[in-house]
């Protein structure tokens, strides 16, 4: 069972997307099974409300893994990780828009870039406080009204940190040239920012997590996933130049440093979740 919603608008400029999830009976056990998580370009809040805490793996070859705790922000990231799914779990969580950590986490995207953060690193006792009232919490529905609760708290405890209007100028001409399946050069953006090359790179990275480069590689990814989520059948050639590609080697070198699995082993692995994908 899964639950889907946008925050209260107060929070919409903070937070992207509210989810909360559970099993619909009994957790099935599955030993040894792991998954490859896509990255989404973005940064989230997760609270996992049973089973272990998370699980995360190296690489392909660490069999033992490390845990992070049931309570964690899972940075922006520029590629895959990989994560144990033997147990289902019982969660709820936040996908935040850029420029959010610092109002809501207390500490800049760049500090949690490219990793998993244990969220009382960021929170001290709070986080365990909200993991015991999110756990206490009778249905999907009021955990989130829970966990809106807290973030909300969060905001007026703090002074709010919006995007850099260079930041948010950058994002918005990505978007805009994203939904029209046209490329944006960085060289254009710093153009527009009027800051130095150096200069506009550490404040996207500031904002986001991540280089502008790599957040354009995310965009692209994303625009690939969305289509083949809509229609599996069409050739990946056709998705890969429709997506602004420069050829089908282009892509299949791009997929495989994003996702850690070729298009084509994707397409067999046919995932429930575009972003989640069993291996």
């Amino acid at each position: 069972m899964q639950l889907t919603r946008l925050p209260s608008p107060r929070l919409r400029p903070f937070v992207r997307l509210m989810w909360a999830s559970a099993p619909a009976g009994e957790p099935v056990e599955r030993p040894g099974a792991r998954e490859h998580v896509l990255p989404t370009g973005g940064m989230h809040l997760v609270f996992r409300l049973g089973g272990p805490p998370l699980r995360l793996f190296r690489n392909g070859a660490d069999a033992d893994g490390f845990t992070v705790s049931h309570a964690m922000v899972g940075g922006a990231r520029s590629a895959f990780f990989v994560r144990d799914v033997s147990i289902q779990t019982h969660s709820v969580g936040v996908m935040l828009h850029p420029g959010a950590a610092r109002a809501l986490l207390g500490a800049p995207e760049g500090a949690l870039a490219e990793c998993h953060t244990p969220l009382d690193a960021l929170w001290g006792a709070d986080a365990g406080f909200a993991l015991e009232q999110l756990q206490g919490a009778a249905s999907l529905e009021r955990q989130l009204a829970i966990l809106e609760a807290l973030l909300s708290a969060r905001l007026a405890a703090r002074a709010m940190h919006g995007l850099h209007p260079a930041v948010a100028q950058a994002l918005a001409s990505l978007s805009s040239a994203d939904d029209d399946g046209q490329a944006v050069a960085i060289r254009e953006l710093v153009k527009q920012s009027g800051y130095s090359h150096r200069r506009f790179i550490e404040l996207f990275r500031g904002m986001t997590g991540i280089a502008p480069k790599q957040y354009t590689r995310m965009l692209r990814f994303d625009r690939v996933l969305g289509q083949f989520v809509l229609d599996p059948a069409r050739p990946w050639v056709e998705l890969a130049l429709e997506a602004g590609y420069s050829d089908q080697a282009h892509f299949n070198r791009e997929f495989l440093a994003i996702a850690g699995m070729s298009p084509q082993a994707y397409r067999r692995a046919a995932p429930a979740s575009s972003r989640h994908v069993q291996i």
